[in-house]
């Protein structure tokens, strides 16, 4: 049996996990996942370019760098990440923020239906 250091072992549960991310975005439902957002995401996100609430505005998300809204203060945390807001990236962080961002601001547990959150995926990458 092979053994990884935790370093590789991490890495690796990143890799195989961004893979099956990938694999339940692709069945993702644009019209579901605008139900999905207003009612899991409205509340502290905004679609429209420049208008934040509780949370930064969600306007174009998909693909823009993490933590680069120039109007909204986000924690240090997040800064740091430096991510690409990709599907695969979005998925495993809208699973479980805090998992995802420990020490991160974000007040939500997470979306745990793997269907759902690949539809507020889909739903998100219309807005442009």
């Amino acid at each position: 049996m092979m053994r990884f250091h935790d370093g590789r072992r991490a890495a690796l549960v990143v890799v195989l996990g961004c893979l099956l991310a990938g694999q339940a975005l692709a069945a993702g439902d644009v019209a579901r996942g605008g139900d999905v957002f207003d009612s899991e995401c409205s509340d502290c996100h905004s679609l429209k370019a420049g208008k934040n609430r509780k949370g930064p505005s969600l306007f174009a998300v998909v693909g823009r760098a993490s933590a680069s809204q120039p109007e909204y203060n986000y924690s240090d945390v997040l800064r740091k990440t430096h991510w690409t807001w990709t599907p695969e990236q979005i998925d495993v962080y809208i699973k479980l923020p805090k998992a995802s961002v420990p020490g991160g601001r974000m007040k939500y547990d997470g979306l745990a239906d793997a269907g759902k959150r690949a539809d507020v995926i889909a739903f998100l990458s219309t807005i442009k």
